[in-house]
């Protein structure tokens, strides 16, 4: 409930110089927020069902692309949850600063609008 108050927040501050009404591009930031949210999940979610080894950056790349593409606000969902989920698994996982560094290179390369294919690993089921 938290992150909706300030993602609402955020947005009309954002928008208050904007040509439109900020109300209206608020709106939009907002929407963009939460569907660059849900592409985020819908990327974990299918991340866990194939449960394939090597594939983590391809989902991640794929989860951040998605987002992304739907405009500031789906960029900014993106960013926020990527971040997080890497400050919270570099200190639970024991995977290293190089698996984090490297998640994180995927979740850029994602979000500004590569392609997530450069991470697919060869024999990922073509459903994904």
């Amino acid at each position: 409930m938290r992150l909706w108050v300030c993602i609402a927040l955020l947005s009309i501050v954002l928008c208050a110089s904007a040509d439109r009404p900020a109300i209206v591009r608020a709106g939009e930031f907002v929407r963009d927020a939460a569907g660059g949210a849900w592409d985020m999940l819908r990327a974990y979610r299918d991340m866990r069902e194939a449960n394939y080894k090597g594939a983590d950056k391809y989902f991640h790349a794929r989860g951040n692309y998605d987002a992304a593409r739907r405009g500031p606000g789906g960029a900014w969902a993106a960013r926020v949850i990527s971040d997080a989920r890497e400050n919270w698994q570099s200190g639970v996982s024991g995977r290293g600063a190089e698996d984090t560094r490297a998640d994180q290179e995927a979740n850029a390369w994602g979000r500004n609008g590569g392609d997530p294919n450069r991470y697919r690993p060869a024999g990922l089921p073509r459903k994904y």
